[in-house]
């Protein structure tokens, strides 16, 4: 069964060894993030800070930070067979129409997330544990928002992760990047002149955080996402003072509204680059209302170098988003973003290669899809190559690849994160054709015969091989590390 509230994911997660309660005294300013950066980074448990700061309300971090606790908390087995049934969802053409079918509606008076309200002048965001990350941060932010919109145009409702930089007591940076649902909503509004209202639920049920940070069709709707995810509707409630509706177990819901043009310097902040991003002008959040549980949990994520938390959801969203994918291209096999690429900054696709120069047409379409999908890089390989596996992925690229041939070079949207873009939202993007090369495209020269071992030799030499292995001889490759003086050497 998934998880519907943090407070139950937090009981699944310490019933089965995946969590770790810290009592001591732990200071939001930067010592939260260093303990959570060190144990996300050593694939350890879900962390329960108890006593942060002053504070009363406890933090969770790391609480996605690995594929299994993602499993937990939206109740499956392992993730490849809820990506299948998936897939099986939508080539029946069952997927929910965004119309909120996917919904339990509660009432504001019976909802978890509004017993404590909080209005006009009593709304105070320096109550919140929110940690301080990096020492160059411009401030305390909001990491793990779930984000509701609605279109101006249209009424059709979104939910999308945005950082939050708490720039005072009643107002928040909104840092969504062009091209996202917040971000377009925004921008109609700003046309038309009219304020857009927004909800922000911290700690709603694990599926919403899940399929906030999933770039979905327009058509589909991020609640329905996460029912179809756990098989069950989200319970809702509407918002106090908008149309809008946030998932009723959230922990924390903040109710605000942002107006045309308001915008305000936001940043720098520590990235998953490694790099502090410059300040740059986002949209005002100015909060009207919040409103909390009486036993709330604050949860967070940190963002630094991986491989990190959002590592681990990021390939939990790229073995959900595949399904999709391969509806929208049907020749693509598989999709890996490796988790040195942050996201999906890298991209290595298998195709069946079925014309030439496809690789090409697939790397354009992949580009085109928007919605979150900023690769930077995207290698594209036969339907044999593993594209999980790190080294058969670069030995088939230094064997495939001819620079002058296989390169495509793209200008258009990038991650706003990107320390070498050329400007923000904007720069250059790489494709490989790691694909072996027709005839037709190496002028008239056949690819050469690959090398395999007769099957009848295999099976005679397998029973050999297993007894040196269970002598334990090593059969993996060298691994390096460094000396005291900061000098490669090999094991």
């Amino acid at each position: 069964m998934a998880c519907h509230s943090i407070q139950e994911l937090i009981r699944r997660l310490e019933d089965s060894g995946e969590l770790c309660r810290i009592k001591e005294r732990v200071a939001p300013e930067l010592e939260l993030s260093d303990i959570t950066i060190h144990i996300s980074k050593s694939r350890g448990p879900a962390l329960l800070f108890e006593q942060v700061g002053d504070f009363s309300m406890p933090v969770l971090s790391n609480a996605f930070g690995s594929v299994q606790r993602i499993c937990t908390a939206i109740g499956v087995e392992e993730i490849e067979s809820k990506a299948a049934a998936l897939h099986k969802l939508i080539k029946s053409e069952q997927v929910p129409d965004p119309s909120l079918s996917s919904v339990n509606r509660v009432s504001p008076a019976s909802a978890p997330c509004r017993q404590i309200v909080l209005e006009g002048k009593d709304v105070d965001l320096s109550i919140l544990p929110t940690p301080l990350c990096w020492p160059g941060d411009a401030g305390p932010a909001i990491t793990l928002p779930a984000v509701f919109t609605r279109d101006p145009d249209t009424g059709r409702p979104n939910c999308g992760m945005y950082r939050m930089h708490i720039l005072d007591s009643s107002h928040t940076g909104m840092h969504w990047y062009k091209g996202t649902g917040g971000a377009s909503h925004y921008e109609k509004a700003c046309r038309q002149q009219l304020p857009l209202a927004a909800a922000v639920a911290i700690g709603p049920d694990p599926a919403v955080t899940i399929a906030a940070c999933t770039p979905l069709p327009e058509n589909l709707y991020e609640i329905d996402f996460a029912a179809m995810l756990t098989g069950t509707p989200v319970a809702m409630t509407p918002c106090l003072h908008s149309d809008l509706q946030v998932p009723a177990s959230s922990q924390i819901v903040i109710e605000g509204v942002l107006y045309p043009d308001k915008q305000h310097p936001e940043g720098p902040f520590g990235t998953h680059t490694g790099y502090y991003s410059k300040p740059e002008n986002y949209p005002v959040f100015h909060v009207t209302c919040m409103s909390m549980r009486k036993d709330a949990i604050y949860p967070t994520t940190v963002v630094g170098p991986p491989p990190q938390e959002d590592c681990f959801m990021a390939k939990v969203v790229e073995r959900l988003l595949l399904p999709f994918i391969k509806e929208w291209i049907p020749e693509i096999v598989d999709l890996s973003f490796p988790v040195e690429g942050i996201f999906s900054r890298i991209a290595f696709v298998s195709i069946d290669k079925r014309y030439p120069g496809q690789p090409k047409h697939v790397m354009n379409a992949l580009w085109r899809m928007g919605k979150g999908l900023f690769s930077k890089m995207i290698w594209v390989f036969d339907s044999d190559v593993n594209v999980h596996c790190l080294s058969e992925v670069i030995w088939k690229m230094t064997n495939c690849v001819d620079p002058g041939r296989d390169v495509v070079i793209d200008r258009g949207l990038v991650d706003s994160l990107d320390p070498a873009a050329l400007s923000q939202n904007e720069g250059f993007r790489l494709g490989l054709d790691c694909t072996e090369k027709w005839a037709e495209e190496r002028r008239g020269i056949p690819w050469p015969r690959k090398m395999h071992m007769p099957e009848t030799v295999r099976k005679k030499t397998r029973a050999i091989i297993e007894t040196i292995s269970s002598q334990g001889s090593s059969l993996s490759p060298p691994q390096y590390s460094k000396d005291g003086t900061g000098r490669a050497k090999m094991s």
